[in-house]
């Protein structure tokens, strides 16, 4: 293998780890009122399920995180603090509830730990990082722009790495067997490059996070009675 079959096969690595449900920043804990959409019987079995993740995958991450990442992560690339300052508190604006936001937040300090672990990022991408007080689009963004992988595959892996978690999520709460879950996965595998490519398209304009239903079901769920999740 040469040395340009090397680069690759780190890039795609990286991506991987950083998509796998293992990278120690809490996701699992968390499914981003997914438990309040079954508890008011929006979701109740694979295909509502399906449904509601895939609507959550166009609607919410192709036109708000990952659209936000497409533009974070040549920012981290290229240090460009105002940029990087204007995304993040995008973010922290377009928090609708509580626990929203804490989740981001949460997430974001956990991803950033890990980054300094990892010793791969410059000092002052870390300290930047952190005085935006991070939220998980922002530090997922640096740890992507890291991989010096292409846009497309570091957003579909970024992706890929969500649907993962809600798809446990679902077979928890639901609850739903593997074949099911397996099913569901499959179903927004295949719509993730579509997202991908909506969110590269977007201008600063054109992003929102103008989604009622998720922000109701979150806002719902801050005080359900019984929940498994954090969100």
């Amino acid at each position: 293998m040469g040395a340009r079959g090397i680069a690759m096969a780190t890039e795609l690595l990286q991506l991987i780890w950083l998509a796998s449900p293992a990278l120690p920043v809490g996701g699992f804990s968390y499914s981003e009122a997914l438990e309040a959409a079954i508890d008011h019987e929006l979701v109740h079995d694979e295909a509502s399920c399906a449904e509601w993740l895939a609507d959550q995958l166009h609607l919410s991450q192709a036109r708000g995180d990952m659209a936000l990442m497409a533009q974070a992560i040549p920012a981290w690339q290229a240090m460009h603090t105002a940029r990087l300052k204007y995304l993040s508190q995008w973010v922290h604006t377009t928090r609708e509830t509580h626990e929203m936001r804490l989740q981001t937040e949460q997430m974001g300090r956990s991803l950033l730990d890990w980054l300094r672990i990892q010793n791969k990022a410059s000092p002052q991408a870390l300290a930047l990082c952190s005085e935006l007080r991070p939220t998980y689009p922002v530090a997922m963004s640096l740890a992507l722009s890291l991989a010096n992988a292409p846009l497309q595959s570091a957003l579909q892996a970024y992706a890929f790495g969500w649907a993962e978690n809600m798809t446990q999520a679902a077979l928890k709460a639901v609850p739903l067997g593997q074949v099911s879950g397996q099913k569901i996965l499959a179903r927004l595998a295949h719509e993730i490059p579509q997202a991908v490519q909506h969110a590269i398209g977007l201008s600063d304009e054109d992003r929102q996070a103008f989604c009622p239903m998720l922000a109701v079901m979150s806002a719902r769920h801050e005080t359900q009675y019984s929940r498994l999740f954090r969100s």
